[in-house]
């Protein structure tokens, strides 16, 4: 039996312990807050995640590192301010800590959606549903790339809320892609690809919903709309997900995923396997495809009826202010609400399980859920932790700084700025709440041109970091719906995202320079995508043989 490799694990401890010490030694709490110091602990977190393969432990380190900060190290003021601690900030007392989340509603709202969905997935499995749906699926989907185009057209058209979009398509494709040998790795990008990045660039959902509300003095869904052409980072992203399935052009750790699940079958590649075997537990042979489809459209239906619901719509509303002022969470709750009701009332009438094996799923729809949840209420712990010690504040006056000396950049810096921010907070809504107010400001009246091209940098630079990021909430439930190891979907991820990171803040600064010269939008916007299109075709034509080349030298 191999001994582990402790050696990278253990100078990634120490590394962090020294941090500490120095943290210790250098500040105080009062000198801590409002500077890159707030950035530590997410990224204490994040590094150690990637290097010692454990979520909830480096997690849990983040949390402690970012409350020692913020208490200068006194012993009860950091185990205060993990669980719980109110702060007068700007007047107004704010509340921090791990049951400060749990004990917010949106928060608390989004949890019990994740339990309602693992319910209504375990009833699903439980009466045939998936199984017969799979079966169905694959003797009209023929091939592999047949399996992930529809993956990627369900993301797509399912474009009202990323939570929703990552565990109906992870539930509905996956008997689908595991029976193709799509590799888990490779689903749970596609999931993650086609949620926050398709999201941001719908103008009916709830992510054009929080966009608007984050314009003042503007008609927020006018902006929104404006920019979508200039959100490169979505875009490109869903163009890559195609080239990769077309051109077969897998490069990076996500290659060794692909390439054991075509040759070996093995959709996992590593011994961390979630969720193996659930899905064909105690299912019964008389299911149905609609046992299947018809609780997945009443889920969507009722969800969408929900979202609408909670904005208004049935007060007055028009249905697109609706969704600009609905709440998401309680919306979801309701919709998944009604949905399980009504699946419970359609398994009851087919008579295909008893109903004692139908209220069997409730707790075991929990208990899928659990690994999830733990790791989202670690990350929003952690999110409280770098608010608290002034991260926005800090990257704020960054971009306010960077406004009027570097203009020919600001896209790029703004979009950097974004990434850099949402990867370390594991939030998008966080990132573009804190900078397009700041970019609104700065152009407002001086330069539209400008102003639309940075809001979308904004926007694409906080789902780029999101999708990047181990602590993201979308990044954690594509994992869950995926059923894949949660750090196997980041390091097979983050490599594809980064790669379109970069490409993105090179179209950007073409974008610029275009807008710069011609003053027109229109030829800015008409000019930069399609040449970031090349550049990302090119990209994966030089991935794909070198990955080609790699593989016949070690023939």
């Amino acid at each position: 039996m191999k001994k582990k490799n402790i050696a990278v694990p253990l100078i990634a401890i120490l590394v962090v312990v020294a941090i500490l010490v120095i943290a210790a030694v250098t500040t105080t709490p009062d000198t801590v807050r409002e500077t890159g110091w707030a950035l530590a602990p997410p990224l204490i977190a994040i590094i150690l995640a990637l290097v010692t393969k454990e979520v909830y432990s480096s997690l849990f380190v983040g949390i402690l590192s970012g409350a020692l900060l913020f208490s200068g190290f006194n012993f009860e003021g950091t185990l205060l301010h993990i669980f719980h601690h109110t702060v007068t900030v700007d007047g107004e007392e704010v509340t921090y800590g791990m049951i400060s989340v749990l004990s917010d509603s949106y928060n608390v709202g989004i949890l019990i959606f994740l339990v309602i969905l693992g319910i209504i997935v375990q009833l699903m499995n439980r009466t045939g549903g998936s199984v017969a749906f799979g079966n169905w699926a694959s003797r009209r989907i023929k091939t592999r790339a047949g399996a992930q185009i529809a993956t990627i057209g369900l993301g797509v058209l399912i474009f009202i809320d990323d939570y929703f979009n990552c565990l109906t398509v992870g539930s509905v494709m996956r008997p689908v892609t595991d029976k193709h040998n799509v590799s888990r790795a490779k689903l749970a990008y596609l999931i993650d690809a086609t949620a926050a990045p398709v999201c941001i660039i719908a103008p009916i959902s709830s992510w054009a919903a929080a966009v608007s509300g984050f314009v003042e003095g503007q008609n927020g869904l006018n902006l929104f709309i404006r920019a979508i052409p200039f959100n490169y980072y979505a875009l490109l992203t869903i163009a890559m997900m195609l080239m990769l399935v077309i051109m077969k052009a897998d490069y990076g750790p996500m290659y060794t995923h692909e390439y054991n699940a075509v040759e070996k079958g093995d959709i996992y590649t590593t011994k961390d396997r979630p969720y193996k075997d659930t899905t064909e537990e105690a299912a019964t042979s008389k299911g149905r495809v609609l046992d299947m489809m018809i609780p997945i459209i009443t889920l969507i239906a009722c969800c969408i009826v929900g979202m609408i619901y909670t904005g208004g719509f049935f007060s007055g509303e028009s249905f697109v202010d609706a969704f600009a002022n609905c709440d998401a969470s309680v919306g979801l709750v309701l919709g998944s609400s009604v949905a399980l009701v009504i699946t419970v009332i359609y398994y009851f009438c087919r008579r295909i399980i008893p109903f004692g094996t139908m209220m069997e799923c409730v707790p075991e729809g929990f208990k899928q859920m659990v690994s999830p949840i733990l790791i989202l209420t670690f990350a929003w712990t952690l999110k409280s932790m770098t608010d608290s010690l002034g991260a926005k504040q800090f990257v704020a006056g960054i971009v306010q700084n960077s406004a009027h000396g570097f203009l020919m950049f600001l896209p790029v810096i703004i979009f950097l700025i974004a990434v850099g921010l949402s990867f370390a907070t594991g939030t998008s809504w966080g990132t573009f709440g804190i900078l397009i107010p700041i970019v609104v400001a700065c152009f407002d009246g001086v330069n539209p041109n400008m102003m639309i091209i940075s809001i979308s940098a904004c926007m694409a630079g906080s789902v780029c970091g999101d999708h990047c990021s181990p602590i993201s909430d979308t990044t954690i439930m594509s994992s869950a719906g995926a059923q894949c190891s949660h750090l196997n979907h980041v390091g097979t991820q983050l490599p594809y995202a980064l790669s379109c990171a970069v490409i993105s803040g090179i179209t950007y600064f073409i974008a610029t320079c275009i807008e710069r010269a011609t003053g027109s939008l229109a030829v800015a916007g008409a000019v930069s995508l399609p040449v970031g299109l090349v550049i990302l075709f090119l990209f994966l034509l030089m991935m794909k043989r070198g990955e080609k080349g790699r593989r016949e030298a070690h023939e």
